[in-house]
């Protein structure tokens, strides 16, 4: 009898010592696939911080000192001459201002136009409202290359060669497709019942647009304008193509190129300025940072 009791004890023993390893084995798997993932992220970190720590250091460089040690070396006398020069003697200030007279505009009407053309086809649902979509988004498939001879012709023809307008106008019109297919997403994920709440309370479209659907949009506007505004930031194809005869007109993308030595390459000067560049597109995305994280995971989870 003690035997045919204990078999059922050792069986329940087996089962929970079983149970346990196995549990054992889960967090040891856990853990390791979290240490893998951390190690990667800082592989992924350390390949991005190591080029921008190398612009850093080469900015804060004489080019003699460059030139007789090298870009990398890490001995040397720190300066801020070159920064101090290409403020005082390079164009800095004119770049960076027609840098924010491309960029704002651009923003700004790209993402009214998208927002508007989004939540008109994400509530009102018009007939070929898909086909409109299509269209409209079939713009981020054109390669920009396609499109500078018949751009260059046009402008020419215009006479808006070697202004700011190229710049503006480009961007406004290729933003529309971007920022279309992100608000219609938004918007379709907010539910029709509230626009039709606000409009038996008496509310007009326009108030639903501008006081219910706009405050909820925030964070996809944040996310919109921080990318768009660093991708326009960052443009070089345009400017050299439609503003390379004049400096004054230049961007400071463009600017970066313009910053010469005399006899050799000036990788201080040039770096320093690549640094000032920079500098609006990290204040932009820390200022709209909680916003911009928002509006990434907006639609990605489900409560």
């Amino acid at each position: 009898m003690s035997t045919s009791t204990a078999h059922p004890v050792a069986r329940g023993q087996g089962a929970a010592e079983g149970a346990a390893e196995a549990h054992e084995a889960a967090r040891r798997g856990r853990a390791l696939r979290r240490r893998a993932g951390m190690a990667l992220i800082v592989v992924f970190v350390a390949l991005y911080l190591v080029p921008v720590a190398g612009v850093v250091s080469t900015s804060l460089k004489t080019n003699a000192e460059i030139a007789e040690r090298g870009i990398w070396a890490l001995t040397g006398k720190l300066t801020l001459a070159n920064y101090i020069d290409v403020w005082s003697t390079a164009n800095t200030v004119r770049y960076l201002i027609n840098s924010f007279q491309v960029a704002i505009p651009a923003v700004a009407v790209s993402i009214a136009g998208g927002t508007l053309i989004g939540y008109a086809l994400s509530k009102f649902r018009p007939r070929g409202g898909t086909l409109i979509q299509l269209v409209i988004v079939s713009g981020l498939f054109v390669p920009p290359q396609v499109l500078l001879v018949p751009l260059f012709t046009m402008f020419r023809t215009l006479d808006l060669l070697n202004t700011l307008w190229p710049m503006i106008l480009i961007h406004s019109a290729v933003g529309f497709s971007i920022c279309t297919l992100v608000m219609r997403n938004f918007f379709d994920q907010i539910p029709d019942s509230l626009r039709y709440a606000a409009l038996i309370d008496g509310a007009s479209e326009g108030d639903v647009f501008w006081r219910v659907m706009l405050p909820l949009a925030r964070p996809a506007l944040a996310a919109l304008a921080t990318l768009q505004f660093t991708f326009i930031w960052n443009d070089f194809l345009y400017p050299l193509v439609f503003t390379s005869a004049r400096d004054d007109v230049a961007t400071i993308m463009l600017g970066l190129l313009n910053v010469k030595g005399q006899f050799t390459v000036a990788y201080g000067t040039q770096a320093s300025l690549a640094v000032i560049a920079s500098i609006p597109t990290v204040v932009v995305f820390f200022v709209f940072q909680k916003h911009f994280v928002r509006g990434l995971l907006s639609g990605a989870l489900k409560e």
